[in-house]
This record gives structure tokens, sequence and C-alpha cells, in this order.
């Protein structure tokens, strides 16, 4: 079943066509890799989606309901979440008041608490301390944590493994496939080998436009794709 539908979206930054028409289908359940060179505008795409910056109309529809248009308070009480690339925690508050924020009512649900303690145990070690202290991979953890603390049937994900150690890559991909039993996850990621251990369904961007989608396991097989579409070496 369709959870999210973009079709033609188009958006503009100031003076500047930044997508010129982007169309792909998210099934619910699993992981969908957005793919591209830098600049191609896959972060446009997930801040458009989010609502931070204005899609052309009728372009977006969620759960069957377009939410283009929509303000990102109202797209996040629909049910998405986003984790955006510099990662958005508040560095000053502790990993608790992190997620205090990031509910609804101000107070967690046990169950998803101990569901996250178990996806990322450092949290747990490190709760009273100040999120800025926190490594690099501890604060990409905290990030994640905050879009599943409440309920969701989306998130979007951009770019979770840049500058992180291997280890700390490994972790995350578990606790993605782990989380994406639940919740649908839009991931968008330079790191093709993560992608393509995660992703069951994938599109790639080229200059504000999907020039390629279908199921990741084809297109992890062609490698000539591959070569041509992102510049991978064989």
């Amino acid at each position: 079943m369709t959870l999210l539908s973009v079709r033609d979206m188009k958006t503009d930054i100031g003076q500047y066509a930044v997508l010129h028409g982007i169309s792909f289908d998210v099934a619910e359940g699993g992981v969908f890799v957005l793919l591209g060179r830098n600049g191609a505008g896959k972060t446009t795409t997930l801040r458009s989606i989010m609502g931070l910056w204005q899609p052309s109309s009728d372009s977006i529809t969620f759960q069957g309901n377009n939410i283009a248009g929509m303000g990102t308070a109202d797209i996040a009480r629909k049910g998405i979440a986003y984790v955006p690339e510099n990662m958005g925690i508040f560095g000053g508050l502790t990993v608790e008041e992190n997620l205090i924020l990031a509910t609804a009512k101000g107070k967690f649900d046990p169950q998803r608490l101990k569901r996250i303690y178990a996806l990322f145990p450092a949290l747990e070690q490190f709760w009273s301390k100040q999120a800025w202290s926190l490594s690099g991979g501890q604060k990409q953890m905290l990030a994640v944590a905050r879009a599943i603390i409440e309920p969701r049937a989306l998130i979007l994900i951009d770019e979770p493994t840049k500058g992180l150690a291997p280890s700390i890559v490994a972790a995350m991909g578990e606790a993605f496939r782990e989380i994406a039993q639940s919740t649908t996850i839009l991931l968008v990621e330079q790191n093709f080998n993560f992608a393509r251990n995660l992703g069951r369904d994938m599109a790639v961007v080229e200059d504000g436009r999907v020039v390629h989608n279908g199921s990741m396991t084809d297109f992890a097989a062609d490698t000539a794709l591959q070569s041509r579409l992102l510049g991978l070496s064989a």
C-alpha cells in the first residue's frame, strides 16, 4: 500500500528553481532510499515534504491526504518525523530534555523509551549528559530517538552516516532495520553500501528530477547504471 506519493513536485528557493518535477511513491513499511550526487536535490526533496520549503500545490499525498502547502508542525502531527543532516538536537540540553521536547505531552511512553534504550544503549548511559558532550554517533542516535519517541508512520532521515566511524554506521544500520519493521523510513544517503543493505525500493535524483526508480536489489546488481547515475566505480 502506498504511504507517500510525490507527483511532479516543484520547489523554488528564492529566485532559483531547485526541484523541477520530482515523482516517486513510498510503500508502507521498510526503507525507501533517495540516491544522487551532491546538489541533486535530495535534501530539498525531504525539506519540501516536511513543509520547510513550500512545494507546488497538490504534489504530496500522505496516507491519501494532500499535505503540500501545510505547515511543518501540522505535517508532524499527521505522523511524519524529520531527522535533518545537522541532526536538529539541542546541545545545551540533556539527552532526557531533548527527548521530552520531542514528545507531544512532555512525558514518555515507558514502552517506547524501553525500545529506544534497546536500540541505542548509549542514550541510557548518558541520559543526564548535555547533548553537546556526546560523540558524533551518539548525537545521531539521539536525533533518531527524538523522531521515534512518539508513534510515527514515516521518518525522513537525511545523511545519517556522514562522518561516522564504521562501527557506528553498522550499529545504525541494525537500528534502522528494527525501526523499519514498524515505521517506514525515507532515507537520503551517500554511503551506497549502507543504502543497498537497507533499502527495499529506491530512486535516483539528478538535477531536481527523478531519473531512475525501482527495487534496490535490481539497482545494486547493475554496476553500469550505478556508474552512470552516481559515478560509482565497479
